[in-house]
């Protein structure tokens, strides 16, 4: 698979498929999303992609690493693979980083999913992500790789998995990125700020949370949601902030019918027309 840019690339699924590109949260990689890579592929190109500084994309950051920064490399990606444009699927940063494109270059996106992501980070979620970074700096790798599950998963989800939790952490140290460039990253979430421009986003949203997200509350999602002029709003009551690994049998057929534009579930806020 090509690298564009210093990114690591992957595209599976039909070539003359509608092109969908999926965007990892705070880890980066683009093998986060696994579980749902079957599903799409059966009908949509699909674009992976490991982020700057993570997994085997170049792991140089600019100087004072933003958002807008990250929106810039999905927009290299896809004029490298010629693409004029596509869906977006974000997790948390992921989905900030669709947000900050539908800002800076909404003709590039036909709609954007941001799954348990916010227009400005709340109080609590900065909370977990201080709690995170004295860990790492104060306990150290190790102990920081040990509790991101924490954040991440159910606690009964966890406690059924053990071998596979212990082969993420080996996985996860192996590749961790260094502590510069998670703080860097840290940084670029907790900077992100488009409250007051919500108005502004013209692009299709789908915002997807879980009412068991303990990172970061279902009520953020639900107020990007209301703040946009095409936003919808689907909440699930399992899966954690990680939902679409934990729970895929759930997610994978409402973000299908969102890509397809089909009816969202009863509870969701209107979607798009």
């Amino acid at each position: 698979m090509p690298h564009i840019g210093g990114l690591h690339v992957e595209t599976h699924g039909p070539k003359d498929g509608e092109t969908v590109i999926l965007s990892a949260g705070l880890g980066g990689a683009g093998a986060y999303w696994l579980p749902n890579l079957e599903a799409l592929t059966r009908r949509y190109r699909v674009i992976l992609y490991d982020h700057r500084g993570t997994a085997r994309s170049d792991r140089r950051l600019p100087d004072d690493l933003s958002i807008d920064q990250m929106a810039d490399d999905v927009l290299l990606v896809l004029d490298g693979l010629g693409v004029n444009a596509a869906h977006l699927v974000g997790h948390a940063l992921g989905g900030l980083i669709g947000l900050a494109l539908a800002l800076k270059a909404p003709e590039r996106l036909k709609s954007v999913v941001a799954i348990n992501a916010w227009a400005k980070l709340e109080a609590h979620t900065a909370r977990c992500f201080e709690t995170r970074l004295s860990l790492l700096h104060h306990s150290g790798i190790d102990a920081f790789i040990a509790a991101t599950p924490i954040f991440l998963y159910p606690a009964a989800w966890m406690a059924a998995r053990p071998k596979r939790l212990a082969e993420e952490a080996r996985h996860q140290r192996m590749a961790f990125p260094g502590v510069e460039t998670t703080e860097a990253r840290i940084g670029a979430v907790a900077a992100f700020d488009i409250s007051a421009r919500l108005s502004e986003i013209a692009v299709p949203v789908l915002s997807f949370a879980s009412e068991d997200d303990i990172l970061s509350p279902w009520t953020a999602a639900e107020a990007l949601a209301k703040g946009l002029p095409n936003g919808a709003f689907v909440l699930t009551p399992r899966g954690g902030h990680a939902c679409n690994v934990v729970d895929p049998e759930t997610f994978n057929p409402i973000v299908l019918a969102w890509l397809a534009g089909e009816a969202l579930p009863a509870h969701s806020l209107p979607a798009r027309s």
